[in-house]
């Protein structure tokens, strides 16, 4: 049996130990990518070569990625894969191009006008992780939005094999999608690569890409030294709240599809209803046992669980105290309890809205946030590859008409000059 632990109606004193995150620390995290940032800034293209032969015990000579390399990876990758790959990136087009936002201007008052526009990061960083799985599709969710937005270079860093090559379909996702230039780096040094700079991989201006625990400490390490980042981002997740008539083949492929993401990914049902609670473990073995993985899979489960609340007031107190990057509402009324969703990174509606659907193709962005960060953090969007500029224009009525409160405003605040900045204008003959 799959160790799905079980709450059946805890206290509210009891939901912040159901809701802890499966993290592991071991040795100091922070300690340990403190030294790769260190190292990289300090060695630059060397320390990148060492780490790749440490960590994905490949020998390179060169960290770009060759055109011949990309030209042989749209070869590899088969007919089939390529649709699937433009049908999923022009969802995810049309979706993030209809977010684009109209300059606003406003006369707030005779002579005064002030405007916003949007202007896209010069130099964005893309992060694609490795391990279990090729992850073409997160190239799509980044590189896609950042070409909408008009980021002037997109570079992108992801871990190659033993071979020295990267998987041919996150190639062939990232020329589909228009990214300048690809490296051979996996992990926290490629974070630390890209919001330094090396002899070969350029500073960028802000980061995105999920990752394991090394790479989102990076992320957040380097956020303090004039590097922007998407948001902090670990161990994905899903939280499923579903009723008496959700089918459960449905619930349990929702768990295991969470549970493939990794080791540390975490699932969690709630519900009113018992007899679902009961059940569902039996139904996730059932198909745990046709799928591949299943060590892995059971490690994730292991930090999963199914939790049995009162009513839907509990309900909704909980899932948005978890604040889960995914929430699948599996009701026949699944469009009215939204209305209750607070905090979620991105939710699927109705029993035929997987978690699935938004990883790929839907149109949705699936980097999302995760640890609870959904409380403060949004998804990625277009908005979040662009800068928005404000600016202002006032003539000499403009000024005048406003003189007063500002010149009364500075002097209590006892700043004198801005006071003056002023006042020389009005007064000027």
């Amino acid at each position: 049996m799959a160790t799905i632990k079980e709450y059946r109606y805890p206290s509210r004193n009891e939901w912040g130990g159901i809701m802890q995150r499966a993290i592991n620390e071991g040795e100091s995290v922070a300690d340990i990518v403190r030294a790769i940032i260190d190292n990289v800034k300090a060695h630059g293209d060397s320390a990148l070569k060492e780490y790749a032969l440490k960590f994905d015990g490949a020998t390179l000579d060169c960290l770009r990625v060759s055109q011949n390399e990309i030209n042989e990876a749209e070869r590899a990758v088969g007919t089939e894969l390529k649709t699937a790959i433009r049908h999923a990136a022009e969802n995810i087009r049309l979706f993030h191009a209809a977010q684009i936002m109209d300059p606003i201007t406003v006369e707030v008052m005779p002579g005064i006008t002030c405007s916003q526009r949007e202007v896209p990061i010069s130099n964005v960083g893309l992060y694609i992780p490795g391990g279990n799985s090729p992850l073409f599709s997160t190239v799509l969710m980044l590189a896609v939005p950042a070409k909408i937005a008009g980021c002037r270079h997109i570079s992108l860093c992801t871990p190659c094999g033993k071979d020295g090559k990267v998987h041919p379909a996150i190639l062939f996702a990232a020329e589909e999608a228009g990214v300048n230039e690809i490296y051979k780096i996996g992990g926290a040094q490629a974070i630390a690569a890209m919001a330094v700079g090396t002899e070969s991989v350029p500073k960028v201006d802000k980061i995105f890409g999920p990752g394991n625990r090394f790479v989102m400490e990076a992320k957040q390490q380097v956020s303090s030294t004039g590097v922007a980042i998407d948001m902090p981002a670990g161990p994905s997740e899903v939280m499923i709240i579903a009723d008496a008539q959700a089918n459960l083949d449905f619930i349990a492929t929702d768990f295991l599809s969470q549970a493939e993401h990794g080791p540390d990914s975490q699932s969690i049902l709630l519900t009113t209803d018992s007899l679902l609670a009961t059940a569902l473990p039996t139904v996730i073995m059932r198909h745990l046992d046709t799928l591949p993985r299943r060590e892995m899979m059971l490690k994730s489960l292991s930090h999963s669980s199914v939790v049995l609340l009162k009513d839907d007031s509990e309900i909704w107190d909980f899932a948005n105290a978890y604040a889960p990057e995914h929430l699948i509402i599996n009701r026949e009324d699944a469009l009215e309890q939204a209305e209750n969703v607070i905090n979620a990174g991105s939710v699927f509606l109705g029993a035929f809205s997987p978690e699935s659907a938004g990883d790929y193709a839907s149109g949705t962005n699936h980097t999302l946030p995760t640890s609870g960060y959904a409380t403060a953090f949004s998804g990625v969007n277009l908005d979040s590859f662009m800068k928005k500029i404000t600016f202002q224009h006032l003539t000499q009525q403009g000024l005048e008409s406003l003189a007063g409160t500002i010149e009364c405003m500075a002097e209590n605040e006892h700043l004198m000059a801005h006071r003056l900045a002023v006042s020389v204008r009005i007064n000027k003959k």
